[in-house]
Parts: structure tokens; C-alpha cells; sequence
């Protein structure tokens, strides 16, 4: 069920996004009524070890998954003023947490975007839907374009968001999509969960 248009993707470095506009925590997402999961998040398969070398910093322009057939240009998300990452403005497009790390420098670069809108799908409907393997295309201001592959899927309730496992620090570029997901509480007109996929460059 679509969700109330107006909310947003989640906490920067804190939960995860909603549905109709609305990812809450540190960079967030949305997600389904019953999204699922790709593998247990809290141990990410490697999909290939770690890049030989990290591309010279660039920022994200657009991403493209294209097993679930979404396209987008990123629009630059920051946190809104009780801490949360703001959704995107276009349901269509997605975002990304332009105050934490550029895709391909090492660390977790974040992308957030919408489940839905009152009238149907938005750009991250499916997201619950990649597997582990499967690609995540960025690419960048200079024209290059980074692979990066699913490692890992989760769902998680957005009062016990996984902060730390999301946006704490890793050694290797990494990449987190967010969305909404689970039941959409029609009293607060948020989803109650946040779906999280994770994917590393390789």
C-alpha cells in the first residue's frame, strides 16, 4: 500500500527511509509489505575481495540496477534538522548523502530513495528484490562508471536502526541502498521498517 506522500529516507548515520518520501536514519530507503531478504546483513558475502586499487574521488551522478530495471540520476541528500537523511524530492530519483563518502573511495557511500507514492511504485519499489552477485552501476561527474555487486540484504525496524553497521567505517569502498519496507503504519503515514542492500566494488 502506497504511503502518504511527504515523508523521508531516514537519520543521516542513523535509521532508514519510509515509503511515500520518506527514508529515515543515517541515509535511508524504502521497502514492501513483506520484502525479501537477499541474506543475513551482519555477515556480508565478499563477491570478489577487495578492489586493487581506489578510484580518485568523483562525485555519484546516477545509478543503475539493472536487475530490477531502475535508472536514476542521484540528487545530493543532507540530514533534515532533527537528524535524519531527507528523502529525495522526485519520487522518481533517487539520492545520495552527499555529506559521507563518494562511491569508490573507501568507506560506505549511501544511496537512499522512495518505496512508493499515494498513486503507486517510486524508484526503489523493488529494491527487496536484488539478490547477492547481482550489479549496482554508479556513475560519476568524470564520466566513469563504477560496478559494484550485492553482498548482503536486510530489513530492519526503524526504531532499531543498524547505525553503526550502515554507516560505521570500512576499509574498502562499499555502497548502502535504502528504502522503506514492512507494514505501513497508516496513524504516523510511515513504513515501519527501513530495507537495506548492501554491495561492495568489485
Amino acid at each position: 500500500m502506497a504511503a502518504a506522500p511527504g515523508t523521508a529516507p531516514g537519520p543521516a548515520p542513523g535509521p532508514a527511509a519510509t515509503g511515500a518520501g520518506d527514508p529515515t536514519a543515517p541515509p535511508p530507503a524504502a521497502g514492501d509489505p513483506a520484502p525479501r531478504p537477499v541474506r543475513s546483513a551482519a555477515r556480508p558475502v565478499p563477491v570478489g575481495g577487495a578492489p586493487a586499487s581506489v578510484p580518485a574521488a568523483s562525485p555519484p551522478v546516477q545509478v543503475e540496477l539493472p536487475t530490477i530495471s531502475v535508472r536514476s540520476g542521484l540528487e545530493l541528500l543532507a540530514r533534515d534538522p532533527s537528524g535524519q537523511l531527507a528523502a529525495p524530492a522526485d519520487y522518481a530519483s533517487a539520492g545520495w548523502y552527499a555529506a559521507g563518502v563518494e562511491p569508490g573511495q573507501p568507506g560506505p557511500a549511501v544511496i537512499a530513495g522512495h518505496r512508493d507514492t499515494a498513486s503507486g511504485p517510486a524508484v526503489f519499489a523493488r529494491l527487496g528484490d536484488l539478490t547477492t552477485g547481482d550489479p549496482v552501476l554508479v556513475t560519476r561527474s568524470d564520466g566513469s562508471t563504477l560496478t559494484f555487486r550485492v553482498t548482503g540484504a536486510e530489513r530492519a525496524p526503524k526504531d532499531a536502526f543498524p547505525t553503526d553497521h550502515v554507516y560505521g567505517p570500512v576499509p574498502h569502498p562499499e555502497l548502502r541502498l535504502i528504502t522503506c519496507g514492512g507494514d505501513f503504519d497508516r496513524a504516523t503515514g510511515h513504513y515501519v521498517d527501513n530495507v537495506i542492500v548492501y554491495a561492495e566494488l568489485g
